[in-house]
Order: structure tokens, then sequence, then C-alpha cells
């Protein structure tokens, strides 16, 4: 999988954006599954990015509440308890987190749900591995 293929706009400017305040751009990757959480994390460390990983999108939100400072969130699509739709709508929702890009990775392949990522502000859906 590369991020810089399905993200290439966002990760510019959040590398952009962590340059002109002097540090790596913070990435917060989310999904419930520790393999894929590994594989995410590793392929943004090995592009200077810091990353910040959990396991579910209730984990993110607690995480944003107290260093709302991140540059880009990735989540998976597919989660128990809260979806990355619903991270997604809760992220735009807040006045202090909505400008913060958020990419979804799913495997879906139906146009419908994939157009309501978009009308939430998706920046991207990319498909996983």
């Amino acid at each position: 999988m590369s991020i810089g293929a399905g993200a290439g706009g966002v990760m510019g400017a959040a590398m952009a954006a962590a340059a002109a305040g002097g540090g790596a751009p913070h990435v917060l990757a989310v999904d419930d599954s520790s393999v894929d959480r590994a594989v995410i994390a590793g392929i943004l460390r090995s592009s200077r990015f810091r990353v910040t990983a959990v396991d579910s999108g209730k984990r993110a939100l607690e995480l944003l509440g107290s260093e709302p400072n991140v540059s880009m969130i990735i989540t998976d699509y597919w989660m128990p308890e809260m979806t990355g739709y619903e991270l997604l709508k809760k992220v735009k929702e807040s006045s202090q987190l909505k400008k913060i890009p958020v990419v979804i990775m799913s495997s879906e392949n139906v146009p419908t749900r994939i157009s309501r990522h978009f009308f939430h502000h998706a920046y991207r859906l990319i498909r996983a591995f």
C-alpha cells in the first residue's frame, strides 16, 4: 500500500505545515486491527511522520481532546463501537478539530457510502492493502 499515492495532496500539505512549525507532521492512525496499525505506522514513520496509533474512534477522540495538534488522521472505516465515518463526523463537527484532514481506508465498494464520506469532508477514501 502506498500512502503517498492514495492521499498525495494531504500528505504534502501535512509535511509543509509541519516544516513551517519546525517539526515532523503528526499523524493519528486509527485501526482496530493491530497488524494494520503496525503496517500504517511503519509506512508513515519511514516517511518521517510522527505517528500515534490507537485502536478505536473513541480513543482517537480522547487523544484529540488532550492533544489537538495533529496534522492528519488516517482511519479504517469498519471498526466496532465507532466507524471511521462516525469519527469523521465528530471531527468535522468540532470547531477545534474540523480543519484536520481525514483519510479513510476501506475496501468498501458501495458508491452511496463512498459519496457520503465526501459529503462530510473526508479528504480521501483509499482502498486498504
